[in-house]
């Protein structure tokens, strides 16, 4: 969470696009790289990427223990979830992968809690109120740590890593679907790697 202040949010439809696309956020200084388990190619996604040079690459939309097992096996260093359940919660940690789950109220960051998780994904971050919800749920949970994601574009990402406890932010904008423009993706993420709060 603390590698770039962005984290690209990748959806790969083809997997001839992932290598590219990887190449390009890393050589922009985006090297931490969620790729979501939205599609048949993020496995395989996963994997091809793996092999790019200064990547650390993650799985995104994980929601079960056996979708975790799947990304781990992809080779994944990092699982991050829209929500956290108990049942996943535990495979994560007894996995002993980087887990970043999704809280949206107070009740997910104390259920985080009591199973020993301190950092969170904020999501969804607009619909859930954006950063005035985030600054309300952060004041009692001084110890937790926060990735927003979910609406959050180039615009307003600022104002939310200008936020102490909020370490990064999560986002589409800078992998754009489809095949992936180089230059302009290296340009998206070096416009993003610069934010710095």
């Amino acid at each position: 969470m603390r590698a770039a202040p962005v984290i690209p949010v990748i959806v790969i439809d083809d997997l001839a696009h992932a290598v590219p696309l990887a190449e390009s956020l890393v050589a922009g200084g985006l090297p931490v790289l969620e790729v979501t388990m939205r599609t048949p190619a993020a496995l395989d996604a996963i994997r091809a990427m793996k092999a790019v040079e200064g990547a650390i690459v993650g799985a995104g939309t994980v929601t079960n223990p056996d979708q975790l097992a799947q990304a781990l096996d992809a080779g994944s260093e990092f699982v991050v979830s829209p929500g956290l359940t108990e049942r996943l919660g535990r495979a994560a940690i007894d996995s002993g992968v980087p887990f970043l789950p999704g809280i949206a109220n107070a009740g997910d960051i104390m259920r985080g809690l009591d199973l020993g998780l301190t950092h969170f994904k904020f999501f969804p971050a607009m619909a859930a109120g954006g950063l005035p919800a985030l600054k309300a749920l952060a004041a009692p949970f001084g110890q937790c740590r926060f990735c927003p994601t979910g609406g959050i574009g180039l615009d307003t990402a600022p104002a939310w890593l200008a936020f102490d406890p909020v370490l990064c932010v999560g986002g589409s904008w800078v992998s754009p679907k489809g095949a992936p423009d180089r230059a302009q993706v290296e340009a998206l993420a070096r416009e993003a790697a610069a934010l710095r709060s």
